[in-house]
């Protein structure tokens, strides 16, 4: 064991959703740490923005415009990724989407659209990139990014948390069937993360939300999460260090799922259900 385990160097990664957000944040960390990145977005604008990030990072960075529910387009991203790169290593299923909605006004259009993009989107990135690690014949890593709202109730965002909890449970259940072709299948769960999306979700919603003081006390490490904090976790799993797990769902959360209802007053003692 030594300090050169954690790199990545000469891996190539595709992160979905790698455009802006936890995305753009893994990819970077992945470029850092020695990784060639595929970023996938269906905003060609902001994935070619981070692609020229990842080789201003001094690694080869490219952006392939992907909408992940279209499995044409994820089969012509690792296509087109063997082709210029040569190997693929590391998936990062990070695309996905939220919005709030009590359940019965979400309706059938509704669920349908989340799902598609929450779960079934997870299909085709995963197939695809998993049949090139399997021919490639050196094994890989996906990371599934979660949420911690696959752990716990989440009123209101039922059916993005249903998704988010068939994920854990794929993750769990890959990871097994893929152990023989040397490919971990781990996942992260984040909890509140500082995105340009949430930060725009806060402002249209600011008279429900708390604000970011108010929320901080129900968190135990006092702040919210940020995309760096997310691709630690992805750098750690992705790399040497975690050869021996899989199956995994690793909470980035700053200790909420651990809390399961504690709260911090101002005062800095805690109270259950305040």
């Amino acid at each position: 064991m030594d300090p050169s385990k954690i790199l990545l160097t000469d891996q190539v990664a595709i992160v979905t959703g790698g455009g802006q957000g936890i995305g753009e944040g893994i990819a970077l960390a992945f470029a850092r740490f020695g990784a060639d990145v595929v970023i996938a977005d269906k905003n060609a604008e902001a994935g070619e923005r981070v692609a020229a990030a990842v080789t201003e990072i001094g690694r080869r960075g490219l952006a392939i415009t992907t909408d992940i529910r279209e499995f044409d387009q994820v089969q012509a991203l690792v296509d087109q990724t063997m082709s210029d790169f040569g190997r693929l290593d590391i998936l990062v299923n990070n695309a996905g989407g939220v919005r709030y909605s009590p359940f019965l006004d979400l309706g059938q259009r509704g669920w349908h659209k989340h799902t598609a993009l929450n779960f079934d989107g997870l299909f085709g990135p995963t197939d695809a990139a998993v049949r090139a690690m399997i021919k490639g014949g050196r094994g890989g890593s996906v990371i599934n990014v979660a949420s911690i709202e696959a752990l716990r109730a989440a009123p209101n965002y039922s059916v993005y948390a249903a998704c988010k909890a068939g994920m854990l449970n794929f993750t769990r259940t890959l990871a097994l069937e893929l152990s023989e072709h040397s490919i971990r299948v781990n996942g992260i769960a984040p909890d509140v993360v500082m995105t340009p999306h949430l930060l725009e979700y806060e402002q249209q919603r600011s008279d429900q939300s708390g604000g970011a003081e108010s929320r901080s006390r129900g968190i135990p490490l006092g702040r919210d999460g940020t995309p760096e904090d997310c691709a630690g976790a992805c750098v750690f799993l992705a790399s040497a260090m975690a050869a021996y797990i899989t199956g995994i769902t690793l909470s980035v959360d700053g200790g909420t799922f651990a809390s399961s209802g504690w709260s911090r007053r101002p005062d800095g003692t805690w109270t259950l259900h305040h």
